[in-house]
């Protein structure tokens, strides 16, 4: 089982792998700079040697960065745009120091623009930024649908990734706060839902779960996550989830709101019943 939860890059990937070790965790998300503006911890190529042999000796899954919440690749401005494309195009340099990963962001607000519009400008963005032989995959993170967000369906997320001409680097990030506060219902009908997600995108696209309960009722289309077992969701359901047949080799980060220690907890539930 690869369990995980977001932690704090300001002392680098040794000491994130140290953490996520200490709570029984064998990977981790972090986000790739401050999450609410643009500057980026400058990358020390000895802390990513000293990370990649601690993650081969202690049997490390693939990790998940994460890209900060002032990435909006479709807005309506032009220079906010220009933003995204612009930190993208330098997170994905700097994660070839660490080979094989995972690098997540939300597709993006298209502010009244329409979907078709922001479909084609994320599409722009991740056109301009990807290359053929990267060693990241990128993935699209399901949406909970708050205000004018693109991605909170299968659909709008399959629709940018047809628009992509290096499409073999991209894939999903299901969230499971997320994808219940958009309307699917993960609680009583994973398997449909996983059908569904199946016919529209294909589960060969799912390449890693963030594990969240939900503060909110199905459809709520809010994004306010809950401890687990605290939620609309549930901990019967949540897992489910991560014992599912098609689910449970999948990275799972937790992105509950914990500190270390409710972390802990949340890794050693769920660990206890993954058979």
């Amino acid at each position: 089982m690869l369990i995980g939860c977001h932690l704090s890059a300001s002392k680098g990937y040794l000491h994130m792998a140290r953490e996520a070790a200490s709570i029984g965790a064998n990977t981790f998300q972090f986000f790739t700079r401050n999450p609410r503006g643009g500057n980026a911890r400058p990358l020390d190529l000895r802390d990513t040697e000293a990370f990649r042999a601690f993650a081969q000796e202690h049997a490390f899954g693939q990790i998940l960065a994460h890209a900060p919440y002032t990435l909006n690749g479709c807005s309506a401005d032009p220079a906010i745009r220009d933003f995204a494309r612009r930190t993208m195009a330098d997170d994905l340099q700097r994660l070839e120091a660490t080979p094989g990963n995972l690098y997540n962001f939300h597709p993006g607000s298209h502010v009244g623009q329409g979907v078709e519009t922001g479909v084609q400008y994320i599409a722009d963005m991740l056109n301009s930024v990807l290359w053929a032989d990267m060693q990241t995959t990128v993935l699209l993170e399901t949406m909970a649908g708050k205000g004018s967000e693109v991605g909170s369906s299968f659909e709008e997320l399959q629709a940018i990734i047809d628009h992509v001409e290096l499409s073999d680097h991209l894939g999903i990030c299901l969230d499971t706060c997320h994808v219940h506060d958009a309307g699917y219902d993960i609680v009583h009908d994973l398997d449909g839902v996983l059908t569904a997600f199946d016919r529209v995108i294909g589960l060969d696209r799912l390449k890693a779960l963030h594990i969240n309960d939900s503060k909110n009722p199905r459809s709520a289309r809010k994004d306010r996550h809950e401890k687990l077992g605290e939620g609309h969701i549930g901990l019967d359901a949540i897992l489910r989830i991560t014992e599912h047949p098609a689910l449970r080799h999948l990275p799972m980060l937790l992105e509950t709101p914990n500190e270390l220690d409710g972390y802990a907890r949340e890794i050693a539930i769920l660990k206890e019943h993954h058979a």
